[in-house]
């Protein structure tokens, strides 16, 4: 089973998909994990992805697709990946769609986490104020500002691609902002069904 989650930051995307994996037994694939083990092997593209890295650049849409790709083909992901982050725009998707296209394979479901940005932004100072009161360690973008800018580049990179996928009729969408076990419940009957519950 071939799943993407989609949706802002702090809508649950890692949470979920943790919970997903456990369910379908599938691996959970980060591609900040994927980029920093392409990094450390010694390959011609370890080494294109640890120079990029070294010069402080963005890795380009290419070569994380590229990690991807080298990443689901390995056998614990041959019975299907949840991918979180991923893609994170539209060119990321399209050149992902084409690979696994060449490679015989579909996307099963894409899922987008709805949240509404207040909520988010009020959620994610109640998460860093928790964490204060009870000694934890906050997040380091756990903060207002940090958070509406990843909220924009979602806006605009990202946001786009629920509409790509509708029009592929792959997108199904859920309330993220329910209680955790309400929205693992409803993403597992999305999975089960293939039809939303929205």
């Amino acid at each position: 089973m071939r799943i993407v989650l989609l949706g802002p930051p702090g809508a649950g995307k890692g949470t979920q998909a943790t919970r997903i994996v456990d369910e379908v037994r599938v691996p959970h694939l980060s591609t900040g994990d994927m980029l920093r083990a392409a990094a450390l092997a010694d390959t011609e593209f370890g080494s294109e992805v640890r120079q990029t890295m070294a010069s402080g650049q963005l890795v380009s849409d290419q070569v994380i697709v590229a990690a991807v790709m080298e990443r689901i083909s390995l056998p614990d992901a041959r019975r299907g990946f949840v991918l979180d982050g991923f893609p994170r725009t539209m060119s990321q998707a399209v050149t992902f769609d084409d690979h696994l296209d060449r490679q015989g394979m579909t996307l099963d479901h894409v899922i987008e986490l709805r949240a509404d940005e207040e909520i988010l932004l009020d959620r994610i100072m109640t998460r860093a104020q928790q964490a204060r009161e009870t000694g934890s360690a906050a997040r380091a973008d756990d903060n207002r500002d940090t958070l509406k800018v990843r909220l924009d580049a979602y806006n605009e990179l990202t946001a786009p691609l629920i509409e790509y996928y509708r029009e592929r009729s792959l997108l199904r969408s859920i309330d993220g902002l329910q209680a955790v076990d309400d929205v693992t419940a409803d993403l597992l009957k999305v999975i089960g069904s293939g039809s939303s519950v929205a």
